[in-house]
């Protein structure tokens, strides 16, 4: 297909008026949105989709322990892609989405946080580094076992990484590493999060009292 030079000449006027115009339209649609309604979306979607993918494992998970009378915690959505395979684990996601849903929380009460009484607040940042304490050494252990049970996988030819299991702390019911480890990393900098907001209100909260007085 050949381009006469009255359509060249019309294709690269529109574009040089186009420019301008998406340079003062842009600017302006961004800055009349609020971003409180931003975390709002966000925080919505992202908790649908932990919704929708914990329900997903549970139901698929009741019906293998239906039928093989075995229940592997996180394996199904460990072992399923979210739209196609390739498309990236459900657990992948679940976790990425349980990070986002609290970083949407704390954006949209940060205010509240703030207004808390400072002996709730002293009390939240202990448990919090509890949490951090814990989901540390969860995520050390699972990463660990994790990255060896891989290595004795891989000497044995066997690549289905996705299987592994650990028989802990109920043999019934194992845990899938996988999905252990992920879901701990994601607790983890939750917790982190947790300390470093509460901390970041604290002082502030000081500044505002010095400022008073």
């Amino acid at each position: 297909m050949k381009l006469d030079i009255n359509t060249v000449n019309f294709i690269f006027t529109t574009i040089y008026l186009a420019v301008p115009l998406m340079n003062n339209v842009l600017p302006n649609f961004f800055h009349s949105i609020d971003s409180r309604l931003v975390y709002i979306i966000f925080f919505y979607f992202s908790a649908f989709m932990m919704l929708y993918i914990t329900m997903f494992g549970m139901y698929w998970s009741w019906v293998e322990y239906d039928k093989t009378g075995a229940l592997n915690i996180g394996e199904i959505i460990v072992k399923n892609d979210l739209l196609f395979d390739g498309s990236g684990k459900l657990v992948t996601y679940l976790a990425i989405f349980s990070v986002i849903t609290w970083f949407c929380v704390t954006k949209i009460g940060y205010s509240r946080v703030q207004n808390t009484p400072k002996i709730v607040r002293s009390v939240l940042s202990v448990l919090s580094i509890i949490l951090i304490v814990v989901a540390a050494y969860e995520f050390t252990y699972n990463f660990t076992v994790w990255g060896a049970l891989i290595t004795v996988h891989t000497i044995n030819n066997s690549l289905n990484f996705d299987e592994i299991n650990i028989n802990y702390p109920n043999p019934e019911t194992p845990w899938n590493l996988v999905f252990a480890t992920k879901m701990t990393l994601a607790a983890l900098i939750i917790s982190c999060h947790a300390f470093y907001i509460i901390q970041r209100s604290d002082r502030k909260s000081s500044i505002y009292v010095k400022e008073q007085s």
